[in-house]
């Protein structure tokens, strides 16, 4: 059984900074491309941040310079390092694993980040 858990998420002010995990089983982790999602209220799930299974990062332009995504096969673990948080941060993030050649793609159950004063 595949299961992908999220997470690190809270509350945080404007300019503060939070760490989410998403700690995968039932996959070979480190043959998955991995990504994270947000989905915020009224809005379309969007990609915020993509770590191929070769370590190559590509971010969505709002978070770049703030956010960094890492995983750690080892540990079939995947973050996302984010910093100077902003309220249009506000949202619903998703894990996301994908094997692309065998059209496979695996969705956490999301973890809430609110950015508010």
């Amino acid at each position: 059984q595949v299961q992908l858990v999220e997470s690190g998420g809270g509350l945080v002010q404007p300019g503060g900074s939070l760490r989410l995990s998403c700690a995968a089983s039932g996959i070979t982790f480190s043959m998955y491309n991995m990504a994270w999602y947000r989905q915020a209220p009224g809005k379309q799930r969007e990609l915020v941040a993509a770590i191929t299974r070769g370590t190559n990062t590509n971010y969505a332009d709002s978070v770049k310079g703030r956010f960094t995504i890492s995983r750690d096969n080892a540990e079939n673990t995947v973050y996302l390092q984010m910093n100077s948080l902003k309220p249009e941060d506000t949202a619903v993030y998703y894990c996301n694993a994908d094997f692309r050649e065998l059209h496979l793609q695996y969705w956490g159950q999301g973890t809430q980040v609110t950015v508010s004063s």
